[in-house]
């Protein structure tokens, strides 16, 4: 199955076999040590790990090299260094990071997700690169959206805290007008807020917690940013007839009808000559 997609060969499967082999040493790791919550991330890694090559392999999808490496280990980034080492709390470029990279990377899906259609007899038709380029933007925007919608429902149904809480030390709310005008009311220079719980501790924080809402939007406007700075590069890619550029390396590529037929040819032919050797 690996020798299916990584059509590159040993850089890419060597990279990828390091990686599941790192991954599943850390689960075993946490599973002595009873970080099940751990070892149940390690187990959604692999999984992940595997995606990418079953949609390959269903779809008739060739990754290019560029692509094909970084998936991977951008996942090991993401799930491993990000919540096992919890990269997202010592580190607060990492998510930042990681959600620029995810709109660069799901808008070159949003050029392949074209391609695939156009490959459809029932659906054939041409567009423009600009189009094309305008599609996968808002395909990875989407993405960036519907992860937000994902992590926000975590947080409430499962108690975990995705959304990352922000310290701020001001902010206005129309809530404080007691006019009931419409009037933002700013509140500045917080130094200390202070929780008070109904048993009748309480909890000093260094600021005002936002609860998620910077976290969010600076999710989207990362996302945004890569999303966009990808567009670019392919519409320029298509614009120019595929000639080779940064975009090339990153767009999956739909094989011809002709390499599909060939494939399952020597496919049903290795597998009926081991069934007459048999």
């Amino acid at each position: 199955m690996f020798g299916y997609v990584w059509h590159t060969g040993r850089p890419a499967r060597v990279i990828l076999l390091l990686l599941c082999a790192t991954v599943t040493a850390i689960g075993f790791r946490n599973a002595a040590r009873g970080h099940w919550e751990s070892v149940m991330t390690c187990i959604l890694t692999l999984i992940l790990f595997l995606i990418p090559v079953i949609l390959g392999k269903k779809l008739h999808i060739r990754l290019p090299a560029a692509m094909e490496i970084t998936v991977p280990v951008f996942i090991f980034c993401a799930e491993v260094l990000g919540e096992i080492a919890c990269f997202y709390v010592r580190y607060p470029f990492w998510d930042t990071a990681l959600h620029t990279v995810n709109g660069f990377l799901f808008a070159a899906f949003g050029f392949c997700l074209v391609d695939l259609l156009n490959e459809n007899p029932r659906l054939k038709f041409q567009l423009s690169p600009q189009f094309v380029a305008l599609a996968a933007f808002c395909f990875s925007v989407t993405i960036g959206v519907l992860w937000e919608f994902f992590e926000y429902t975590m947080d409430h149904l499962l108690a975990v805290d995705m959304q990352k809480d922000t310290f701020i030390t001001a902010f206005q709310s129309v809530a404080l007008d007691q006019t009931d005008s419409n009037i933002a009311v700013p509140v500045g220079e917080i130094t200390q807020t202070v929780l008070c719980l109904r048993d009748g501790s309480r909890i000093v924080l260094p600021g005002y917690l936002d609860i998620g809402l910077t976290d969010t939007v600076k999710d989207l406007f990362v996302n945004f940013i890569g999303a966009a700075a990808f567009s670019v590069l392919g519409g320029v890619y298509l614009a120019r007839r595929g000639k080779r550029g940064l975009a090339a390396a990153f767009i999956p590529v739909v094989e011809p009808a002709a390499v599909q037929m060939t494939k399952e040819y020597n496919s049903y032919e290795t597998r009926d000559k081991g069934k007459m050797e048999a």
